[in-house]
């Protein structure tokens, strides 16, 4: 074993003795440009690789100064492929009386975390079944044909209109959870193939970009409901959510009326989500990053669908008709997605260890057949933090042994009904609201 490492060192090199770090020295290696990380007890200097790493620098520098080793299981499928990456960036590994998590962890939840993880992959609830996730493709695509035969066979008036929309609204829900599953390679047992087939599914069959989506919900997966690191928190200042609340009231910031912001959120939050901030957001990010095949793919959407629509309604009709299938499926995004997090603890970083990180930000809401389809089965949200790349249809059984260990170590298992679940985003944006109106206007 080698001595304790000083900052700067070079890679390790093969076959010679790992230099130690505590705690303390790697703390300090946590500034833009200057990362290190701790997987397994091994320090990595990831400063350089950062910006080549597939999930993007800002998500694998959110763990920068941190034991980051669930979020290495959590994320990655081919665990031998991906250390093929890390072995140049090994500088030295954790000195031997240090603890494997910094600062005050609890070293017996990770513990059992981890064992039930593997309890997890024994019963094989890692393993996809292939005829479950292809007939959520054939109703998708059964959808859009359908959706194209109301209108054929009945004309385009309002009642074939309004129902070929709502079809249309529901396929792109459930187009939206298949590349999710796809994008966290939970289908495939290849990468690549979950790659490619999530790129067809986001561009073809929905007209954005897989690897925008991959770059803002990684982030949301890796640090959820923290400030400045997860993208669907950080809205301030349309809404103001969790400590953002105190901070904005004690700084006498007054953007817009947030005590009445569970009202205007019916306004433009779940009816604009899709149709403008995701629309503006992922061609921003296509053309700025230079993702010319999400381009193509996207461009191939639209093509097929004013191609298919514009006939019956002419170009004006068939974008509004567009305009009425996003909106639709707005709201769906908006509600589903948020009911499991918004009403949660939202803030800045308290590095925390995986599993309690996950569970502070996350919640369930009570299964059904309706409400497993309904939601892509996010109603298992706890189930889904903790394990992105299970199956969703392992949720249930892996269920019980996330339930017993929360009871283990007294951490909370929330699980609501649909309805409950719904009414209490608006609960929690009222109740921010009002936090923040008490400290701008206390002198």
């Amino acid at each position: 074993m080698g001595g304790v490492g000083e900052p700067g060192e070079a890679p390790a090199q093969p076959g010679a003795p790992l230099p130690t770090f505590r705690w303390e020295q790697i703390r300090q290696h946590n500034l833009p440009g200057d990362k290190w990380l701790v997987i397994e007890r091994r320090v990595y200097d990831i400063s350089r690789w950062a910006q080549r790493h597939p999930g993007g620098s800002r998500l694998i520098g959110h763990h920068g100064a941190e034991d980051a080793t669930d979020a290495f299981h959590a994320f990655h499928q081919d665990l031998n492929f991906v250390r093929r990456f890390l072995q140049p960036l090994l500088i030295g590994e954790l000195a031997p009386e240090e603890p494997s998590q910094d600062g005050a962890q609890d070293a017996q939840l990770v513990e059992d975390f981890r064992a039930l993880r593997q309890v997890a992959e024994d019963m094989e609830l890692f393993e996809a079944k292939p005829a479950f996730f292809a007939l959520l493709l054939g109703h998708i695509l059964a959808m859009e044909v359908l959706a194209w035969l109301l209108i054929y066979l009945f004309g385009p008036g309002w009642v074939p209109s309004t129902l070929a929309a709502l079809v249309l609204a529901t396929s792109q829900a459930q187009c939206w959870c298949l590349q999710h599953d796809l994008g966290h390679i939970s289908v495939f047992k290849k990468s690549q193939w979950n790659h490619v087939a999530q790129q067809f599914v986001m561009g073809q069959l929905k007209g954005f970009s897989a690897h925008w989506w991959n770059f803002r919900h990684f982030q949301h997966h890796a640090k959820p409901n923290i400030f400045h690191k997860d993208p669907d928190v950080t809205v301030a200042p349309v809404f103001l959510l969790g400590e953002s609340s105190i901070e904005y009231g004690k700084k006498k910031r007054r953007y817009l009326p947030y005590n009445h912001q569970h009202l205007y959120f019916f306004l433009i939050g779940p009816p604009l989500l899709t149709l403008v901030n995701f629309e503006v957001e992922n061609l921003a990010y296509m053309l700025v990053c230079m993702r010319w095949t999400d381009l193509l793919w996207a461009a191939s959407f639209y093509s097929r669908f004013f191609l298919c629509y514009s006939p019956f309604y002419g170009l004006p009709g068939a974008l509004l008709l567009f305009v009425a299938v996003r909106v639709l499926e707005s709201h769906w995004f908006v509600w589903i997605t948020q009911m499991n997090h918004i009403p949660k603890e939202i803030g800045h970083e308290k590095h925390r260890d995986w599993a309690s990180s996950q569970l502070a930000a996350t919640c369930n809401v009570e299964p059904s057949l309706f409400t497993d389809w309904f939601s892509g089965h996010l109603n298992f949200q706890i189930e889904h933090h903790l394990f992105p790349t299970m199956p969703r249809h392992n949720y249930r059984r892996v269920a019980p042994l996330v339930k017993a260990l929360c009871a283990k170590h007294g951490l909370k298992y929330e699980v609501k009904p649909f309805l409950t679940a719904l009414v209490d985003i608006i609960g929690s944006l009222k109740k921010s609201g009002d936090v923040w109106l008490e400290a701008y206007l206390h002198q």
